[in-house]
């Protein structure tokens, strides 16, 4: 299928009535939204720009994504890899604001990314729980990735916190003559344990207090529910891997980065805006 036929066909399918419908039905979850923005204009919290901008941010990527992906379709599974490359930098890109200030976060987050989810599609799709497949490739793909993301952005940010709120007595543990990975064990223990709270959540409670979005559409594809049940849990094993390889492989290399030669921490506490009044 030629590259002018393919845009024929994704622009045929956006004029199909379901997708009116669709339209319609994003209508209606804009109300609540909307609903959302103006409590939080009338309680003066200040996250209407921040909330509006995430609302329409998010209309417009996914939207976007699927035009894509009914182009994608269409091209060989070598592209699938370059692709999952992309979303692995753009997963980097976003995490590594959690740790502003930080060593070498930028590098740290791609390689963690990269290692834990990486690894982790290649081995499941190595084990045939991702079919070597574009359909199927990049949109399971995708999922390890932006929850290594999630996890990775999480550990980062309570690591830094951990950082700012116990600098002395981090300071104090190297002056004695700690060494700075026993120092800093317990803070990176701390920014683990924190960041994989919600998947360790989410496995408690699945099939008990929410049933995930792919075994209810096999199930509702009219796929065996005792199959649809075993790859839902595999999916989100495969999550729990990856946001566990990732968190850990960060915060081991994020705790050499933020020691120098000297053994000293090399972060500085930020600044006190109002010392600058």
């Amino acid at each position: 299928m030629s590259f002018w036929s393919t845009l024929t066909d994704v622009w045929t399918r956006a004029q199909e009535p379901v997708v009116l419908e669709g339209l319609l039905q994003v209508g209606a979850a804009s109300l609540l939204a909307l609903v959302v923005i103006g409590l939080s204009w009338g309680r003066r919290l200040r996250l209407e720009t921040e909330l509006s901008t995430a609302f329409v941010r998010g209309f417009v990527q996914v939207l976007a994504v699927g035009l894509l992906i009914g182009v994608l379709l269409t091209v060989p599974l070598a592209w699938s890899t370059l692709i999952l490359l992309g979303m692995v930098g753009g997963a980097t890109w976003i995490s590594k604001q959690r740790g502003e200030g930080l060593p070498q976060v930028t590098w740290i987050s791609l390689l963690s990314i990269g290692v834990g989810a990486g690894l982790t599609i290649v081995l499941m799709t190595a084990a045939g729980a991702i079919e070597a497949t574009v359909r199927s490739l990049v949109p399971v793909g995708s999922m390890v990735i932006a929850n290594a993301m999630k996890i990775n952005g999480l550990a980062l940010d309570r690591f830094k916190e951990e950082i700012t709120a116990n600098r002395d007595v981090i300071e104090m543990g190297l002056a004695l003559g700690g060494p700075p990975q026993r120092v800093l064990a317990p803070h990176l223990r701390d920014s683990v344990r924190s960041a994989l709270i919600p998947v360790v959540d989410s496995l408690k409670s699945l099939g008990w207090v929410w049933i995930p979005g792919i075994m209810a559409g096999m199930i509702l594809a009219g796929d065996n529910p005792i199959y649809a049940a075993l790859y839902q849990f595999v999916i989100m094993a495969m999550i729990f891997a990856a946001g566990g390889l990732t968190s850990l492989l960060s915060s081991v290399l994020m705790g050499r980065a933020v020691i120098t030669d000297a053994e000293q921490l090399v972060v500085e506490p930020p600044r006190d805006p109002s010392r600058d009044a």
